[in-house]
């Protein structure tokens, strides 16, 4: 069942439709969705463009409403729809799908991806106006959510075009720090990127700040954050992908682990998914 509250906002672009409810036989829980729709959306009979958010709660701190006020009105952007999807158990429906870390963190990220391969999409394209194109599906997160994101789009570019990564939790490992870890081996995501196949038509945005944690396990002056990321895109490459086309890097002097951070860079982000083509 779902509950539909309609807002307006011609000055700022866009039109919001919250409180929407899907029931998720896959996470055995009701998933709250936000949409939000460019103001084009209700004239128009075409499909849009779509960008799936993980930690959709978080749209308020993200200012997201001020933020595609924003480029709307820079008209550096194509109009598209925004679902956020809130987030239930995030520390277990967050992660690697093929694999929980070594406390068993993400044991339902495999049922977080059949809720959204087989509820989300089919529900969204069903009810609204949204693309079935992958070259026009965004999906993007911050931290877990951001790991998630990264995951769902790798192995699935038959649904997923582009994904966008802020502070990505590239740590997630299947070995503890004192139980012989190592990066090479038991960083989950960096293993399954090298024993995956490249995802065609795939690409990749990945943000990191400079404050996002104090951590630096190897000692290197580099805080885990950004090494894991810079590590990930190496792997990334190493399948063939091309930095600055396929692979976009944006590191924040100053930034932190928060959404105020992953807000200030969101129109970048918002350009590189959704720019205009000149």
């Amino acid at each position: 069942m779902s509950v539909f509250v309609a807002s307006s906002s011609d000055a700022g672009g866009v039109w919001c439709r919250t409180d929407t409810h899907l029931v998720s036989v896959y996470l055995n829980r009701s998933v709250r969705l936000d949409l939000i729709f460019p103001k084009e959306y209700d004239a128009s009979t075409e499909r849009f463009p779509v960008l799936y958010l993980n930690d959709g709660q978080d749209l308020e701190r993200l200012r997201m409403t001020h933020v595609l006020q924003a480029v709307y009105q820079q008209k550096t952007i194509q109009p598209f729809v925004l679902v956020a999807i809130h987030c239930g158990d995030r520390i277990q429906e967050y992660g690697v799908a093929a694999q929980a870390d070594y406390l068993n963190r993400g044991s339902k990220a495999g049922a977080y991806t059949h809720f959204v391969i087989h509820e989300l999409l089919p529900y969204v394209q069903k009810h609204y106006r949204i693309t079935n194109d992958p070259a026009q599906a965004v999906f993007a997160g911050f931290s877990l959510g951001g790991l998630s994101a990264f995951d769902l789009v790798w192995n699935h570019p038959e649904l997923f075009g582009k994904a966008g990564v802020f502070s990505g939790s590239f740590w997630w490992r299947q070995r503890g720090l004192n139980e012989g870890y190592s990066d090479d081996t038991d960083r989950i995501m960096h293993a399954r990127v090298r024993q995956t196949k490249r995802p065609q038509g795939a690409r990749f945005w990945f943000q990191t700040g400079t404050l996002d944690e104090t951590d630096d396990r190897d000692h290197d002056g580099v805080i885990d954050s950004i090494d894991d990321t810079l590590d990930l895109i190496a792997e990334i490459e190493r399948k063939g992908f091309r930095w600055g086309n396929e692979v976009q890097y944006v590191e924040v002097k100053g930034g932190f682990h928060n959404p105020e951070t992953w807000s200030a860079v969101m129109p970048q982000f918002l350009v590189w998914a959704f720019g205009k083509q000149k």
